[in-house]
């Protein structure tokens, strides 16, 4: 059982680029695991956590609805702005700068072996990591991601999430809006929630900017906390 996480810093990467460097990893911890249970070893499996900020993208997931991306072809041209259907769960949102993606690239049966309880840590990752600025977040029942002032007229969304696993290995994971450019939301119904809004850090502190390495901090002491596991940096 191996609980060490390595760390990849991307900066600032293209979706589809990171998207296939993701599979790439993501595959080879399943051919580790194919090799064990089929040649009766015993190898370890890698952990990574990938970090990274994507110019502006739009992705839908593989149950999700078309109609919840409300531009055209011409129109995400003329924002700048990219367009991918996914394999993760979950509908259709936005990546851009100022919000900080997470990918946890992990083989569970290092952890523990329960999809749900996996996707409470991330939530609960992100509802630490804003408790430490003073931020009340919680989960919204249904909906996966972290919000604010759930089950008021005032509901929005600040951490989105959708993941994909196989054999107990993720991929895909967190998008947290940090210094987020909010109009890019108005484009689509955010995971296909028509009623509800979405909100960044720097909104919700009344601050310009709040700096992206601070809070990255913060979410990988909480995420090496409730996973048991040890961060080393790639």
């Amino acid at each position: 059982m191996n609980k060490a996480i390595k760390v990849l810093e991307l900066g600032q990467r293209d979706y589809k680029e990171t998207w296939d460097f993701q599979e790439e990893l993501f595959q080879k911890v399943l051919n580790i695991k194919v090799q064990n249970r089929r040649e009766s070893t015993d190898l370890a499996t890698e952990n990574h956590l990938i970090f990274v900020e994507h110019p502006h993208v739009y992705t839908l997931g593989k149950s999700g609805d078309l109609a919840n991306l409300l531009l055209d072809e011409k129109q995400l041209a003329e924002k700048g702005a990219t367009f991918y259907k996914i394999n993760r769960g979950g509908d259709i949102t936005y990546h851009g700068p100022g919000q900080i993606v997470g990918y946890p690239i992990l083989d569970l049966e290092n952890f523990f072996t329960d999809i749900h309880k996996y996707l409470r840590f991330l939530e609960e990752m992100v509802i630490l990591t804003l408790a430490e600025y003073g931020l009340k977040s919680e989960r919204s029942e249904g909906e996966t991601g972290v919000w604010l002032d759930v089950g008021t007229p005032f509901a929005r969304k600040i951490c989105a999430m959708g993941v994909r696993a196989s054999r107990w290995v993720t991929m895909h994971g967190f998008a947290f809006n940090v210094n987020a450019d909010l109009g890019y939301f108005d484009n689509i119904v955010p995971c296909g929630i028509q009623d509800k809004s979405v909100t960044s850090l720097n909104v919700e502190l009344g601050k310009a900017e709040i700096p992206v390495d601070e809070v990255k901090i913060k979410l990988k002491k909480h995420f090496a906390k409730l996973f048991e596991a040890e961060l080393q940096d790639a």
